[in-house]
């Protein structure tokens, strides 16, 4: 099923530049980057690695990274601007990589663009060695449930959230980029995740800690980021 990343390709790059948009600067790389630092990673598999911003900051820390992404001109950007990093057409659903060969498997901000989730996390945990970690940021499920915005007498603007448990898709389009993203309630995701086997082992809903004033302020009264990290457990004895 097409998911528009392909034809958004030109426009996402253009979008995101080399920093990346406010939500990476100033919501979650700081905190998707300690839980890395602290996990301390022999090797991390970027699921979803787009034009590959968090690989080169992998790269740049000193991790061993892989980036895979189903969409060609994404990975061409991506080796365009790190012609050292290992960047490898693929779908999250049926990753071509070994069993157990990674210690970290990221998604960030990717689960809300993959229909079937739950073959994208299966697939996480077959290619994660024991003891390793999956770390997820993603959107808000208030947030992929909201319809539009109305707007009130007061000129506020009231977002309007519908079907909230079924699991949907829906094509959100914004300066030149028009693709398909999947809403699914929180608990769609905690659930497989447990299902797979995995314990929690971080889980923040962190705020903006720079950027104009007027979007920090905006973003901290209704936050639309979440982050979590998900253990495999070691064998014991």
């Amino acid at each position: 099923m097409d998911n528009g990343w392909d034809a958004s390709a030109d426009a996402w790059i253009a979008d995101q530049g080399d920093a990346g948009d406010f939500s990476r600067r100033h919501v979650l790389d700081a905190p998707m980057q300690a839980r890395v630092r602290a996990a301390a990673p022999a090797r991390v598999l970027d699921v979803g690695c787009g034009e590959g911003r968090f690989c080169r900051w992998l790269g740049s820390a000193g991790f061993a990274c892989v980036g895979v992404d189903p969409a060609e001109a994404l990975l061409a950007e991506a080796r365009r601007r790190d012609p050292g990093g290992d960047y490898r057409a693929g779908r999250a659903e049926r990753l071509d990589v070994g069993d157990a060969s990674f210690d970290m498997v990221v998604f960030y901000l990717t689960l809300i663009d993959i229909e079937d989730m739950r073959a994208a996390l299966t697939e996480a945990v077959r290619v994660l060695a024991p003891g390793g970690r999956v770390l997820i940021a993603n959107l808000q499920a208030y947030n992929t449930a909201s319809a539009l915005f109305e707007k009130l007498d007061s000129g506020a603007r009231r977002l309007v959230m519908a079907r909230y448990l079924e699991e949907h898709d829906r094509w959100d389009e914004w300066r030149g980029i028009r693709i398909r993203n999947w809403h699914r309630p929180l608990s769609a995701y905690m659930t497989c995740l447990l299902d797979l086997g995995l314990s929690l082992t971080c889980f923040e809903e962190p705020c903006a800690t720079g950027g104009p004033d007027r979007a920090r302020a905006s973003y901290n009264h209704a936050p639309y980021h979440f982050m979590m990290e998900w253990r495999l457990p070691a064998p014991t004895g």
